[in-house]
């Protein structure tokens, strides 16, 4: 296959990631303000796709983050744990008052004309407190790492975050690893520690240092400081806007290989018309469209990147590829949480031209 980059054949680690856990509480349909239990999911942009990798798709994956010492990093632990992942942790104690803490977020799913909402409390998160020498990793790699990830979103959390990931790309490209980012912009969280213009700085040095990046148009013009495309995306779904792009990234980023991102028109919370596109190594690549029936919508994107890094890591061609992070990412939203519930049968037959016919 052309990706524009050799992928190691060997690792005792296929994928690690680094980046914060979160707690998600989950009231279902009820909005916060009347809600009287949740469901906890266990999440994080950049773990979510370690998860996903491991549980669905049996590869060997783990996870760098923070690790604080009271019963919700517990719940955390285990469930990074029964997801497969390997934890590589930097603990923090915590003060019984004030943290560090395991950040939380609060989503509810609407329903119909009722969108989702999503806010944080993300106040003395441990995530933030990682620094540059907070991991070894040269032990983490010493029997070969073959893809290392990040995201925006842990980039975001604190002045010092973006050093530690830099950090472990450099580290797992000299042991030979393809290195992605997902861009993952957040406003809001940017515009605690700076704003745009600081997030445009940063994600620079950050993205210096990658061959696949996942963002749509949106992510690309508000994480690489680049102009919106000359001419206007037809719709939602629309590829045009996204690749009339690809110069503009090229031209700031030439090592950059592969950019890829999904496709998403909402016509209600639960309706949404799916696809996913691709430009690998200077060709593009777009994948059908899929009337998705949503359950929850988050970790949607995830899914997709796992399915798609999946396919480059086991060498399947470039629209296989995007086909197997289109279906593994639409699956996804059938499933309450962030991460995979999916396995890999249904994944590869969905991506096949499966359909939703029971399985006797």
């Amino acid at each position: 296959m052309s990706y524009g980059f050799d992928i190691r054949k060997e690792g005792a680690l296929d994928f690690v990631s680094i980046g914060g856990l979160v707690c998600r509480l989950d009231p279902g349909i009820i909005p916060f303000r009347k809600a009287t239990e949740c469901l906890i999911h266990v999440s994080g942009g950049e773990f979510n796709v370690a998860a996903n990798l491991s549980d669905c798709f049996r590869l060997k994956t783990g996870v760098a983050s923070a690790m604080v010492d009271y019963p919700l990093g517990d719940l955390v632990t285990e469930r990074v744990r029964a997801m497969g992942v390997q934890g590589f942790f930097k603990n923090f104690k915590h003060d019984g008052v004030a943290g560090p803490n395991i950040a939380t977020v609060y989503s509810d799913r609407g329903q119909g004309v009722r969108a989702p909402v999503v806010f944080y409390n993300r106040a003395n998160e441990a995530a933030g407190l990682l620094k540059p020498g907070d991991f070894d990793w040269k032990t983490m790699f010493a029997g070969g790492v073959r893809w290392f990830h990040s995201g925006g979103i842990f980039a975001a959390l604190s002045p010092t975050t973006a050093e530690v990931i830099i950090e472990g790309m450099q580290a797992a490209k000299a042991a030979g690893a393809v290195i992605s980012f997902d861009l993952n912009y957040r406003a809001k969280l940017w515009n605690v520690i700076g704003g745009h213009e600081k997030a445009v700085a940063v994600i620079d040095r950050i993205v210096k240092n990658v061959d696949v990046l996942v963002g749509n148009e949106e992510d690309l013009q508000m994480g690489l400081g680049i102009p919106g495309p000359e001419v206007a995306a037809k719709s939602k779904l629309d590829p045009s806007a996204f690749f009339g792009m690809i110069d503009r990234v090229c031209k700031k980023h030439p090592q950059v290989k592969i950019v890829a991102t999904t496709l998403r028109e909402v016509h209600s919370t639960n309706r949404h018309s799916w696809s996913a596109v691709a430009w690998i190594n200077g060709a593009t690549h777009v994948a059908p469209t899929m009337e998705l029936d949503v359950y929850d919508r988050v970790g949607g994107g995830d899914g997709f990147a796992a399915g798609f890094f999946y396919g480059l890591l086991t060498g399947q061609p470039e629209e296989q590829a995007v086909k197997l992070g289109w279906a593994h990412g639409a699956l996804l939203t059938t499933f309450p949480g962030d991460t995979t519930m999916a396995t890999l049968e249904q994944v590869q037959s969905l991506a096949k031209g499966g359909s939703a016919r029971i399985q006797r």
